[in-house]
């Protein structure tokens, strides 16, 4: 919901970023790969309550995965591998932070993230299938033009994502409470985009 506000914001500093690292001759592979590495290390901090060094690991992944997609543009290296490699990544990254927090107190954590994996389970699967068929129609994507599939929007998407992500780590003992709240936010989402990607495809 709020992507399409939060990403003009932030293409500036990317681009800075992305800058530096096309002087260095890194791809955005590499960035993409790197990202997913630092960011995977929030699972085991998370597991073990260390909870700031998680968060810094969390922001840094994130940072990353902006600063790939600009510098692949930066390189004219924009290709589907990447786009896949990265959004792939992107999952299996939302997955382990969730499992961390499990980790972190499976007495009070372990159903709420169960839930809220079972949700992000619903937002990934819409958005991935609808990403597929519109690709094979090619359907436009009015809203991010730079996006390497077509994105589906909804009530939670990345900057939604993070912010919660943020907020588990600043305040862990309400994760039970944030993440059912979370959950059922991608619960609205994974409605309304099978609703409006279904209709959208008919039409």
């Amino acid at each position: 919901m709020l992507d399409r506000f939060t990403m003009p914001l932030t293409q500036r500093p990317l681009l800075a970023l992305a800058d530096i690292l096309h002087r260095q001759k890194i791809t955005a592979d590499q960035v993409t790969l790197a990202a997913f590495i630092v960011g995977l290390s929030a699972l085991p901090l998370l597991a073990f309550e260390q909870y700031g060094w998680a968060l810094a690991a969390i922001v840094l992944n994130r940072v990353g995965d902006g600063v790939d997609g600009a510098l692949a543009r930066l390189n004219n290296q924009q290709s589907d591998a990447g786009g896949f490699l990265d959004i792939g990544l992107d999952f299996v990254f939302y997955a382990s932070v969730v499992l961390g927090f499990a980790l972190a107190d499976p007495a009070q954590n372990a159903l709420p993230a169960a839930l809220l994996l079972f949700a992000f389970i619903g937002t990934g699967t819409s958005f991935l299938a609808f990403a597929i068929v519109a690709k094979a129609r090619q359907i436009e994507r009015p809203s991010f033009p730079k996006k390497a599939f077509y994105y589906l929007e909804g009530l939670t998407e990345g900057t939604e994502t993070v912010a919660a992500f943020v907020l588990f780590c600043l305040f862990p003992t309400a994760f039970p409470l944030l993440a059912c709240l979370f959950a059922a936010a991608c619960l609205i989402t994974t409605i309304t985009r099978l609703w409006g990607g279904y209709w959208t495809l008919r039409s």
